[in-house]
């Protein structure tokens, strides 16, 4: 059977957004069709807010949108795109934290009062290079997407709005304009429901533009304009189409959604409300709301949400740093809608994990395949590498042997694993280097020695005699059952707790690996002086 006969059934959560998504087209065959409205695509979408640089919630949003676009395909025959949307026509609010220049785009910021300040595309870009500050977010945005390998289209608001693009859905929605008064005005608050209007208003003020939020006084459907006043220019009377205008976010979100056919967005689950108040003003334009799909917001290490203005969180570049993207990419497939801690401290458990699933790939049915998370980060070619060793193990060989020198650690490696080598497995090999680093970073300065008790002294000993009793090249299996029988033997309230002493007075830690594993990658000889050094009273540090 082909991997498409098992798609319909499969519980992975790409597969079930896939098929909401493929509900739209109920009536429409399986394989051979044109898509809704007349596109002759699905088109899945995602969105950008330009006036930071993109971020770990960026790659996410787009990751897992690109897993429910994979899954879709084997699905259906019905082609899909996926747009990557900047919202660069949006005014610039403050000046962020990382930027140069500051004092110079600080004069593009609005008063917050009657003006969002001059569009991000009509700053001028403070880092010298681009023609705006916008173009500069954009290109910073599409260099991110490309380093990953995800295919998409990039689409700017700036473009879309003066091209024309938006121009028919516009004079919709200034048609409808009191109905999406009659959705808009019960969520606002009294002071600006006084005031609101869907059309911001793009004018030259001070010569630079500005996307004002002033009331309008008159809306003229038949003359496809609106007419403001304000305090500068009194009245004025202001086109909604070619970029004269652009929309209150909200209905901007409904009208690109209605104007762009869009099937398929997620957002985090900070927006429920205004995806529901979106999706009534799209279907008051006469609009379909595409399938949306909510996801949990991350948490920092003492469970507060993840502020880009606070710096709680943990950025792609940081995990970068410890481990492979396949990694960070397995954390964001992990349980789309629970509230998970993003921590460096996470890590370790996310690499080898997607070493786990990478490994059972393989071995797998069919059927099982398109549950196994490896199928869904590599669109369903996940390579065919062998890590050898878990990323837990090589942290703690680090530890133990307290070295940063990557040949250090392939000498015990080749030892246990002879036909691994550096230039043979490229990626056991990256896993090393990011083993040291991790290690150099976080373990090492963590790590808090401890001298064993009367209990754990005389276990110890008896650990000694076990391994000694054991040849040269027992295996990892073998070492765990002579651990496991000594912490037996002995008055332990548990067997946890008599390999949380062998952490914390051999490895300097709380928790490590499975003792029969680092063993056989250390070496038993290597392992029986280690022991031995301990109940000396050595330093191991």
């Amino acid at each position: 059977m082909s991997l498409r006969e098992f798609a319909p059934h499969c519980n992975a959560w790409p597969f079930v957004e896939a098929r909401n998504v493929l509900k739209r087209f109920a009536a429409t065959p399986l394989a051979g069709a044109r898509g809704a409205h007349d596109k002759g695509y699905v088109l899945f979408e995602t969105g950008y807010g330009p006036s930071g640089l993109p971020h770990i919630g960026t790659f996410g949003e787009v990751a897992r949108t690109s897993m429910v676009r994979h899954a879709f395909s084997l699905l259906s025959d019905i082609p899909t795109r996926l747009f990557a949307f900047s919202d660069d026509l949006d005014g610039l609010r403050k000046v962020p934290d990382n930027v140069p220049n500051q004092d110079m785009v600080a004069r593009f910021i609005g008063d917050k009062a009657t003006t969002f300040g001059t569009p991000l595309t009509s700053i001028p870009d403070p880092f010298g290079c681009c023609e705006s500050f916008g173009h500069h977010n954009n290109g910073r945005l599409r260099a991110f997407l490309d380093a990953f390998g995800f295919e998409y289209e990039f689409k700017s608001s700036t473009d879309c709005y003066r091209s024309g693009l938006f121009d028919a859905m516009l004079r919709r929605v200034l048609e409808k304009h009191r109905e999406i008064l009659d959705i808009v005005l019960p969520e606002l608050r009294d002071e600006r429901r006084r005031t609101y209007c869907p059309f911001l208003p793009v004018r030259e003020r001070n010569g630079r533009l500005q996307v004002l939020e002033v009331p309008a006084v008159e809306y003229r459907p038949q003359d496809g304009t609106v007419v403001f006043k304000d305090d500068v220019e009194g009245l004025f009377e202001v086109p909604v189409t070619g970029g004269h205008c652009k929309l209150q976010w909200r209905v901007d979100w409904a009208m690109r959604w209605a104007a762009l056919a869009v099937d398929y967005e997620m957002s985090g689950k900070d927006l429920i409300d205004s995806v529901r108040l979106s999706s009534r003003i799209c279907r008051a334009i006469k609009g379909d709301p595409p399938v949306s799909f909510t996801y949990e917001l991350f948490l920092d290490d003492k469970g507060e949400k993840i502020s880009k203005s606070k710096g709680n969180g943990l950025a792609v570049e940081d995990w970068l740093r410890y481990a492979p993207p396949e990694s960070l990419a397995l954390f964001m497939y992990q349980k789309p809608t629970a509230a998970k801690r993003l921590y460096f401290d996470v890590i370790p458990r996310a690499v080898d994990e997607y070493l786990a699933h990478l490994a059972a790939f393989p071995k797998q049915e069919p059927a099982r395949r398109l549950d196994n998370p490896a199928w869904h980060i590599h669109r369903g070619h996940p390579p065919a590498e062998d890590a050898h060793i878990t990323f837990g193990i090589l942290l703690n060989l680090a530890s133990v042997c307290h070295s940063e020198d990557k040949s250090v650690l392939w000498h015990y490696i080749t030892r246990l694993r002879p036909e691994a080598k550096p230039e043979t497995a490229p990626f056991l090999d990256k896993l090393v280097e990011y083993a040291i680093v991790y290690y150099r970073d976080f373990v090492r300065p963590a790590k808090k020695y401890r001298a064993p008790s009367d209990l754990e002294r005389a276990a110890l000993e008896d650990l000694i005699r076990a391994l000694e009793d054991l040849a040269d090249g027992a295996d990892a299996e073998t070492l765990q059952t002579q651990v496991y029988e000594v912490g037996k033997r002995h008055a332990f309230p548990d067997l946890r707790a008599w390999f949380k002493a062998l952490y914390e007075i051999l490895l300097g830690q709380s928790e490590g690996p499975r003792m029969g594993s680092f063993i056989a990658l250390y070496g038993r000889r290597e392992t029986l002086d280690l022991i031995a050094r301990a109940l000396k009273g050595e330093s191991l540090a």
